[in-house]
């Protein structure tokens, strides 16, 4: 059975094309992977298929009566409610049909006999609804999923708009997953997420009854819960049954394929061209000549799709610093309260050290505090001589800038050339470059940022959560960079895959932390 049918989708931004004339198709319980790298539209996707854009040409038909849900990695949280709040919202549904009982129950008095009955009747259909969805224990529903995905931790009474990206992700995929919709849209549900809660949310999805389409970059999460991936790429959307593995495979046979017989049509043409010029002159071979013109206005061209630029990332070193980076003598870290036992830790010279450990036990505090963004509640941070630091944040107030300026702004004696080819190598297109940062998608958006950070001399690399929204030939490409990198690195990242082969150290912040018991 069909739940969602796309057809001869077409969509764009100004005069960048975004899908040409695509179709899908979610049957049940399908678990789809949505594959594709950095600005081919896969949010954009979801945006269309959830009403909130409108496409430029096409169709989406969603089944009857069937319940969507949808994780956003933009979405905002309402400012002043707590985190109970939030989660006790998946159940809105249920408290408004508690309170139509309630109004029954009112309109009972007023009636007598066959009217009675029916309202009694309807009272007691919407009364098995409630008792099917679990009404009656709604509390224990939402403090399972709650410390399944580390939110006790944090207190569910806490207000939301006092929590770090990583915990409003939580907070929306918790209460996503307490609606038990028909079909989940999830966009990126493992950025900000640590190893633990992945690995609940990867058990939670195989065990998932209905459909859902993910977004995902994090492959090893990817292949071990979808069963069909869609490719999204050069404006088409293409259907491959199995894993992500399973897609490479056949994705990079079919490309070879392509290639192969496009070079061969290439020599086919070269060929009869060559003839066609020799002979269309001469009164013996015209016919000849005519003969393979004809062959040549009619042969149905080999078209290869454009390669995509890939980007190439590069750290330049600054001059060489003390030997101690930072030390600190019983540092503890914090806000109104300790995050922290007392910290006495040292980083030198040419340590890489990924921070690892749960969301929202102190790890960006740890960072802003020994870049001294930060004042500890007690101890103290020292910082060696002649530091260069280049610093990744894990998220930046939005600009309206277009991304030439972005740059611009921070490297005033660039020309436009200069702007135009650093964004280039950092996987950028001609009209990526030129739109405003905003309209990117995030990977996007961190790419602009990583360029940044290579055009500007550093010896010692602070990146909080660099990973998330990247594609996967960039996450690939930076970890390449950064094991090339002669400098200092310190990095925050819950992807055991790609920081292993980077570090030298791992920081297990849940050592020191106050958060956990």
């Amino acid at each position: 059975m069909s739940i969602l049918t796309v057809q001869n989708l077409s969509h764009g931004f100004g005069d960048r094309a975004i899908f040409n004339d695509v179709s899908f198709r979610l049957l049940k319980g399908e678990h789809i992977g949505l594959v594709g790298a950095n600005g081919e539209g896969k949010s954009t996707f979801f945006h269309i298929i959830t009403g909130e854009l409108q496409p430029d040409a096409g169709t989406v038909e969603w089944a009857k009566h069937v319940r969507v849900g949808y994780l956003d990695q933009h979405a905002v949280l309402e400012r002043g409610m707590t985190i109970r709040d939030v989660l006790n919202s998946a159940f809105q549904y249920l408290f408004d049909m508690e309170q139509e009982i309630n109004d029954l129950y009112m309109k009972m008095g007023d009636v007598e006999g066959e009217e009675l009955d029916a309202l009694m009747a309807e009272v007691g259909d919407l009364q098995d609804i409630l008792t099917m969805n679990d009404f009656y224990v709604i509390d224990s529903k939402v403090e399972e999923v709650a410390r399944n995905l580390g939110l006790m931790d944090i207190g569910l009474d806490r207000d939301v708009e006092d929590l770090s990206g990583g915990q409003r992700t939580k907070i929306l995929l918790a209460k996503l997953l307490l609606e038990k919709p028909d079909i989940l849209l999830l966009d990126e549900p493992t950025n900000y997420l640590d190893e633990v809660h992945i690995n609940w949310l990867t058990r939670y999805l195989q065990e998932y009854e209905n459909a859902f389409i993910l977004i995902s970059h994090d492959i090893p999460f990817l292949n071990s819960v979808i069963n069909i991936i869609y490719h999204m790429g050069n404006q088409e959307l293409n259907r491959y049954v199995g894993d992500y593995d399973n897609f490479q495979r056949i994705y990079e046979a079919r490309k070879a394929q392509q290639e192969a017989a496009y070079r061969a049509q290439q020599q086919e043409i070269a060929e009869l061209e060559d003839f066609v010029q020799r002979n269309k002159a001469r009164v013996a071979t015209r016919n000849m000549a005519m003969s393979r013109q004809k062959k040549l206005d009619k042969m149905e061209l080999i078209e290869l799709a454009a390669e995509k630029p890939k980007p190439q990332f590069s750290f330049p070193m600054g001059k060489t610093t003390s030997k101690l980076i930072f030390e600190t003598k019983d540092l503890v870290i914090g806000y109104d309260k300790p995050l922290s036992k007392p910290l006495n830790l040292t980083l030198e010279r040419g340590q890489k050290v990924a921070l690892v450990g749960a969301n929202g036990i102190g790890k960006t505090t740890l960072l802003r505090s020994l870049l001294g963004e930060l004042k500890p509640v007690s101890g103290q941070v020292f910082q060696g001589q002649n530091l260069e630091i280049g610093y990744f944040e894990q998220e930046v107030k939005a600009s309206d800038n277009t991304c030439i300026e972005e740059v611009w702004q921070e490297f005033p004696h660039f020309t436009q050339q200069e702007i135009r080819a650093a964004l280039a190598r950092c996987g950028l297109t001609t009209k990526h470059i030129e739109s405003r940062v905003t309209v990117l998608s995030g990977g996007e958006k961190a790419k602009v940022r990583l360029c940044k950070l290579m055009n500007r001399e550093n010896n010692v690399l602070v990146l909080d959560e660099p990973t998330n929204h990247l594609d996967v030939d960039a996450k690939d490409e930076l970890k390449r960079a950064l094991q090339e990198y002669r400098g200092t690195v310190l990095i925050i990242c819950h992807e055991p895959e790609f920081y292993r082969d980077v570090v030298t150290d791992v920081w297990n912040c849940e050592q020191w932390t106050t958060k956990l018991s």
